[in-house]
Protein backbone atom coordinates (compact mmCIF):
# COMPACT_ATOMS: atom_id res chain seq x y z
CA UNK A 1 0.00 0.00 0.00
CA UNK A 2 2.93 2.48 0.90
CA UNK A 3 4.57 1.94 -2.26
CA UNK A 4 1.34 2.40 -3.86
CA UNK A 5 1.08 6.08 -2.06
CA UNK A 6 4.17 6.91 -3.36
CA UNK A 7 3.63 6.25 -7.15
CA UNK A 8 -0.02 7.90 -6.97
CA UNK A 9 2.46 11.11 -5.87
CA UNK A 10 4.85 10.28 -8.34
CA UNK A 11 1.86 10.04 -11.07
CA UNK A 12 0.00 13.47 -9.46
CA UNK A 13 3.97 15.30 -10.41
CA UNK A 14 3.94 14.03 -13.98
CA UNK A 15 0.27 14.86 -14.71
CA UNK A 16 1.04 18.30 -13.26
CA UNK A 17 3.79 18.37 -15.45
CA UNK A 18 2.21 17.58 -18.72
CA UNK A 19 -0.01 20.10 -18.58
CA UNK A 20 2.57 22.55 -18.53
CA UNK A 21 3.69 23.79 -22.05
CA UNK A 22 7.30 22.63 -22.89
CA UNK A 23 7.46 20.42 -19.89
CA UNK A 24 7.27 16.63 -20.20
CA UNK A 25 5.92 13.83 -17.78
CA UNK A 26 9.28 12.16 -19.01
CA UNK A 27 11.02 14.39 -17.49
CA UNK A 28 9.36 13.99 -13.62
CA UNK A 29 9.36 10.18 -14.35
CA UNK A 30 13.16 10.58 -14.76
CA UNK A 31 13.70 12.35 -11.97
CA UNK A 32 11.36 10.66 -9.26
CA UNK A 33 13.39 7.13 -9.94
CA UNK A 34 10.35 5.48 -12.19
CA UNK A 35 11.48 5.94 -15.97
CA UNK A 36 13.00 2.79 -16.36
CA UNK A 37 10.30 0.89 -14.87
CA UNK A 38 7.50 2.77 -16.90
CA UNK A 39 9.22 2.05 -19.84
CA UNK A 40 9.11 -1.32 -19.33
CA UNK A 41 5.91 -1.77 -17.71
CA UNK A 42 4.59 -0.49 -21.14
CA UNK A 43 6.54 -1.99 -23.48
CA UNK A 44 5.43 -5.91 -21.96
CA UNK A 45 1.91 -5.09 -23.89
CA UNK A 46 2.99 -7.93 -25.91
CA UNK A 47 2.45 -11.05 -27.43
CA UNK A 48 3.39 -13.04 -24.32
CA UNK A 49 0.33 -10.65 -22.68
CA UNK A 50 -2.02 -11.35 -25.18
CA UNK A 51 -1.50 -15.41 -24.54
CA UNK A 52 -2.00 -14.55 -20.82
CA UNK A 53 -5.06 -12.99 -21.28
CA UNK A 54 -6.29 -15.47 -23.49
CA UNK A 55 -5.45 -18.75 -21.68
CA UNK A 56 -6.99 -16.78 -18.64
CA UNK A 57 -3.85 -16.14 -16.67
CA UNK A 58 -4.96 -12.90 -15.04
CA UNK A 59 -2.89 -13.19 -12.36
CA UNK A 60 0.44 -13.12 -14.69
CA UNK A 61 -0.76 -10.73 -17.20
CA UNK A 62 -1.09 -8.35 -14.56
CA UNK A 63 2.61 -9.33 -13.30
CA UNK A 64 3.64 -9.05 -16.75
CA UNK A 65 2.66 -5.54 -17.46
CA UNK A 66 3.06 -4.24 -13.31
CA UNK A 67 -0.42 -3.83 -13.90
CA UNK A 68 -0.59 -2.28 -10.41
CA UNK A 69 2.31 0.13 -10.42
CA UNK A 70 0.36 1.92 -13.70
CA UNK A 71 -3.10 2.00 -12.23
CA UNK A 72 -1.56 3.66 -9.42
CA UNK A 73 0.57 6.03 -11.79
CA UNK A 74 -2.07 6.23 -13.64
CA UNK A 75 -4.82 7.53 -11.34
CA UNK A 76 -2.05 10.14 -9.94
CA UNK A 77 -1.13 11.59 -13.79
CA UNK A 78 -5.11 12.07 -14.32
CA UNK A 79 -5.54 13.49 -11.10
CA UNK A 80 -2.88 15.57 -11.79
CA UNK A 81 -3.75 17.09 -15.18
CA UNK A 82 -7.55 17.62 -13.16
CA UNK A 83 -5.87 19.52 -9.96
CA UNK A 84 -3.19 21.53 -11.33
CA UNK A 85 -4.26 22.28 -15.05
CA UNK A 86 -6.80 25.45 -14.20
CA UNK A 87 -3.95 26.33 -11.65
CA UNK A 88 -0.87 26.26 -14.43
CA UNK A 89 -3.01 28.32 -16.32
CA UNK A 90 -4.15 30.84 -14.36
CA UNK A 91 -0.48 31.08 -12.69
CA UNK A 92 1.28 31.20 -16.30
CA UNK A 93 -0.91 33.85 -17.48
CA UNK A 94 -0.82 36.19 -14.86
CA UNK A 95 1.24 38.76 -15.78
CA UNK A 96 2.33 38.95 -12.08
CA UNK A 97 3.09 35.17 -11.52
CA UNK A 98 4.24 34.37 -14.94
CA UNK A 99 7.87 34.75 -14.87
CA UNK A 100 8.58 33.07 -11.11
CA UNK A 101 6.52 30.42 -12.34
CA UNK A 102 8.97 29.76 -15.10
CA UNK A 103 11.56 30.60 -13.32
CA UNK A 104 10.77 27.41 -10.56
CA UNK A 105 10.33 25.01 -13.68
CA UNK A 106 13.65 26.56 -15.17
CA UNK A 107 15.35 25.76 -11.68
CA UNK A 108 13.80 22.09 -11.78
CA UNK A 109 14.96 21.39 -14.82
CA UNK A 110 18.51 22.32 -14.52
CA UNK A 111 18.46 20.33 -11.58
CA UNK A 112 17.27 17.58 -13.38
CA UNK A 113 19.65 17.84 -15.85
CA UNK A 114 22.40 17.65 -13.07
CA UNK A 115 20.72 13.68 -11.55
CA UNK A 116 20.26 12.63 -15.04
CA UNK A 117 23.97 13.38 -16.50
CA UNK A 118 25.44 11.36 -13.47
CA UNK A 119 24.00 8.29 -14.54
CA UNK A 120 26.29 8.70 -17.44
CA UNK A 121 29.78 6.91 -16.89
CA UNK A 122 32.61 6.14 -19.13
CA UNK A 123 35.67 4.90 -18.76
CA UNK A 124 38.32 7.18 -21.29
CA UNK A 125 38.40 10.58 -22.49
CA UNK A 126 37.08 9.69 -25.88
CA UNK A 127 33.75 7.70 -24.65
CA UNK A 128 33.07 10.99 -22.81
CA UNK A 129 33.72 12.85 -25.74
CA UNK A 130 30.91 10.81 -27.63
CA UNK A 131 28.62 11.17 -24.91
CA UNK A 132 28.90 14.93 -24.98
CA UNK A 133 28.91 15.05 -29.12
CA UNK A 134 25.23 13.06 -28.13
CA UNK A 135 24.37 15.73 -26.12
CA UNK A 136 24.88 18.55 -27.99
CA UNK A 137 23.32 17.08 -30.75
CA UNK A 138 20.27 16.68 -28.85
CA UNK A 139 20.63 20.07 -26.86
CA UNK A 140 20.25 21.61 -30.96
CA UNK A 141 17.51 19.46 -31.75
CA UNK A 142 15.65 19.90 -28.87
CA UNK A 143 16.07 24.08 -29.36
CA UNK A 144 15.07 23.91 -32.95
CA UNK A 145 12.06 22.10 -32.15
CA UNK A 146 10.97 24.93 -29.36
CA UNK A 147 11.83 27.89 -32.52
CA UNK A 148 9.18 25.70 -34.85
CA UNK A 149 6.26 28.24 -35.45
CA UNK A 150 2.89 26.64 -35.19
CA UNK A 151 0.87 25.23 -38.00
CA UNK A 152 -1.78 26.54 -39.17
CA UNK A 153 -4.10 25.48 -42.35
CA UNK A 154 -6.87 23.18 -43.40
CA UNK A 155 -8.45 20.31 -41.78
CA UNK A 156 -5.86 17.75 -41.32
CA UNK A 157 -6.90 13.59 -43.26
CA UNK A 158 -6.97 10.84 -41.43
CA UNK A 159 -3.78 9.42 -42.35
CA UNK A 160 -1.84 12.79 -40.91
CA UNK A 161 -3.96 12.60 -37.04
CA UNK A 162 -2.80 8.91 -37.21
CA UNK A 163 0.73 9.92 -37.71
CA UNK A 164 0.75 12.72 -35.41
CA UNK A 165 -0.78 10.80 -32.88
CA UNK A 166 2.77 8.49 -33.25
CA UNK A 167 5.12 10.96 -32.90
CA UNK A 168 3.55 13.21 -30.42
CA UNK A 169 2.86 9.89 -27.72
CA UNK A 170 6.79 9.15 -28.72
CA UNK A 171 7.50 12.82 -27.73
CA UNK A 172 5.87 12.98 -24.44
CA UNK A 173 7.48 9.77 -22.91
CA UNK A 174 10.99 11.51 -23.89
CA UNK A 175 12.07 13.49 -20.96
CA UNK A 176 12.62 17.47 -22.65
CA UNK A 177 9.67 17.36 -24.91
CA UNK A 178 6.11 18.34 -24.15
CA UNK A 179 3.99 16.08 -26.66
CA UNK A 180 1.13 19.00 -26.56
CA UNK A 181 3.51 21.26 -28.11
CA UNK A 182 4.91 18.50 -30.94
CA UNK A 183 0.58 18.55 -31.44
CA UNK A 184 0.64 22.06 -31.75
CA UNK A 185 3.99 22.39 -34.17
CA UNK A 186 2.22 19.71 -36.59
CA UNK A 187 -0.73 22.01 -36.26
CA UNK A 188 -3.21 19.26 -35.00
CA UNK A 189 -3.66 20.65 -31.45
CA UNK A 190 -6.91 23.07 -31.91
CA UNK A 191 -8.41 20.18 -34.29
CA UNK A 192 -8.14 17.78 -31.87
CA UNK A 193 -9.13 19.88 -28.66
CA UNK A 194 -12.01 21.02 -30.14
CA UNK A 195 -13.45 17.53 -30.98
CA UNK A 196 -12.37 16.67 -27.29
CA UNK A 197 -14.30 20.04 -25.86
CA UNK A 198 -17.67 19.06 -27.84
CA UNK A 199 -17.98 16.06 -26.09
CA UNK A 200 -19.44 17.03 -23.00
CA UNK A 201 -21.84 19.05 -24.56
CA UNK A 202 -23.07 16.37 -26.76
CA UNK A 203 -21.66 17.65 -29.91
CA UNK A 204 -20.32 13.69 -31.01
CA UNK A 205 -20.68 13.22 -34.92
CA UNK A 206 -19.04 10.29 -36.66
CA UNK A 207 -16.42 12.49 -37.84
CA UNK A 208 -15.40 13.07 -33.75
CA UNK A 209 -15.40 9.71 -32.72
CA UNK A 210 -13.39 9.04 -36.02
CA UNK A 211 -10.86 11.44 -35.60
CA UNK A 212 -10.39 10.10 -31.99
CA UNK A 213 -10.17 6.83 -32.53
CA UNK A 214 -7.57 7.28 -35.29
CA UNK A 215 -5.62 9.36 -33.06
CA UNK A 216 -5.68 6.85 -30.14
CA UNK A 217 -4.84 4.05 -32.38
CA UNK A 218 -1.31 6.05 -33.53
CA UNK A 219 -0.79 7.24 -29.75
CA UNK A 220 -1.33 3.25 -28.48
CA UNK A 221 0.80 1.64 -31.63
CA UNK A 222 3.96 4.58 -31.20
CA UNK A 223 3.87 3.96 -27.08
CA UNK A 224 4.15 0.44 -26.98
CA UNK A 225 6.37 0.08 -30.41
CA UNK A 226 8.57 3.29 -29.20
CA UNK A 227 8.89 2.15 -25.22
CA UNK A 228 10.11 -1.35 -26.46
CA UNK A 229 12.92 0.80 -28.19
CA UNK A 230 13.84 2.85 -25.31
CA UNK A 231 13.41 -0.27 -23.01
CA UNK A 232 16.13 -1.74 -24.98
CA UNK A 233 18.08 1.66 -25.22
CA UNK A 234 18.49 1.62 -21.63
CA UNK A 235 19.53 -1.65 -21.14
CA UNK A 236 22.13 -1.81 -23.65
CA UNK A 237 22.98 1.41 -24.13
CA UNK A 238 22.22 3.33 -20.71
CA UNK A 239 25.03 6.45 -20.44
CA UNK A 240 24.39 7.24 -24.63
CA UNK A 241 20.87 7.21 -24.24
CA UNK A 242 20.95 9.07 -20.91
CA UNK A 243 23.16 11.93 -22.68
CA UNK A 244 20.69 12.38 -25.50
CA UNK A 245 17.80 12.83 -22.96
CA UNK A 246 19.42 15.38 -20.77
CA UNK A 247 20.41 17.17 -24.33
CA UNK A 248 16.99 17.11 -25.01
CA UNK A 249 16.07 18.27 -21.55
CA UNK A 250 18.81 21.30 -21.86
CA UNK A 251 17.58 22.39 -25.27
CA UNK A 252 13.90 22.31 -24.36
CA UNK A 253 14.70 25.01 -21.84
CA UNK A 254 14.20 27.80 -24.14
CA UNK A 255 10.75 27.35 -24.03
CA UNK A 256 10.42 27.85 -20.24
CA UNK A 257 13.10 30.64 -20.37
CA UNK A 258 11.46 32.79 -17.43
CA UNK A 259 11.34 36.20 -19.41
CA UNK A 260 9.21 36.66 -22.18
CA UNK A 261 7.15 38.91 -23.64
CA UNK A 262 3.42 38.34 -24.85
CA UNK A 263 3.50 38.80 -28.20
CA UNK A 264 -0.67 37.73 -28.56
CA UNK A 265 -1.73 39.73 -25.78
CA UNK A 266 -5.64 39.59 -27.59
CA UNK A 267 -5.41 35.69 -26.39
CA UNK A 268 -6.25 34.47 -23.77
CA UNK A 269 -5.96 30.35 -23.82
CA UNK A 270 -2.29 29.53 -22.86
CA UNK A 271 -1.82 26.79 -25.70
CA UNK A 272 -2.25 29.26 -28.29
CA UNK A 273 -0.12 32.21 -27.11
CA UNK A 274 3.06 33.38 -28.48
CA UNK A 275 5.79 34.83 -26.34
CA UNK A 276 9.22 35.58 -27.55
CA UNK A 277 12.31 35.30 -25.14
CA UNK A 278 14.47 38.36 -24.31
CA UNK A 279 17.66 39.32 -21.89
CA UNK A 280 17.22 41.32 -19.15
CA UNK A 281 19.14 44.43 -19.57
CA UNK A 282 19.59 45.48 -15.89
CA UNK A 283 19.18 43.28 -12.35
CA UNK A 284 15.85 44.51 -10.98
CA UNK A 285 13.44 43.12 -8.42
CA UNK A 286 11.89 40.77 -11.02
CA UNK A 287 15.38 39.03 -12.00
CA UNK A 288 16.79 38.74 -7.91
CA UNK A 289 13.50 37.11 -7.59
CA UNK A 290 12.93 34.43 -10.21
CA UNK A 291 16.89 33.55 -9.81
CA UNK A 292 15.96 32.75 -6.24
CA UNK A 293 12.69 30.66 -7.54
CA UNK A 294 14.64 28.99 -9.72
CA UNK A 295 17.48 27.88 -6.84
CA UNK A 296 15.02 26.99 -4.46
CA UNK A 297 13.20 24.88 -7.27
CA UNK A 298 16.42 23.33 -8.32
CA UNK A 299 17.68 22.66 -4.77
CA UNK A 300 14.09 21.20 -4.04
CA UNK A 301 14.75 18.32 -6.88
CA UNK A 302 18.16 17.60 -5.32
CA UNK A 303 16.95 16.89 -2.30
CA UNK A 304 14.31 14.82 -3.54
CA UNK A 305 16.16 12.89 -5.48
CA UNK A 306 18.57 12.07 -2.87
CA UNK A 307 15.55 10.92 -1.06
CA UNK A 308 14.26 8.77 -3.74
CA UNK A 309 17.69 7.23 -3.81
CA UNK A 310 17.43 6.69 -0.21
CA UNK A 311 14.11 5.17 0.10
CA UNK A 312 15.09 3.02 -2.70
CA UNK A 313 18.14 1.79 -1.12
CA UNK A 314 16.05 0.99 2.03
CA UNK A 315 13.35 -0.36 0.04
CA UNK A 316 14.94 -2.86 -2.68
CA UNK A 317 11.25 -4.38 -3.38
Amino acid sequence: MRHDFFNFGRGLLMGGADIIPGVSGGTVALVVGIYERLVTAISHFDLQLLKHVSQRQWRSAAAHVDLRFLLALGAGIILGILTFGSLMNQLLTTEATRSLTLAGFFGAILASCVIVFRIVQWKSSAELGFYLFLEIAAIAIAFGLTRISVRTGEEPALWYIFSCGVVAICAMILPGISGAFILLILGVYVHLTDYIRGIPRGEISPETVTTIAVFATGCAIGLISFSKVLRWLLGHHQSATMAVMCGLMLGALNKIWPFQNDMTPEIHNLKHKAYANYIPQVIDTEVIQCFIVAMLAGSAVLVLDRFVKQSAAENPN
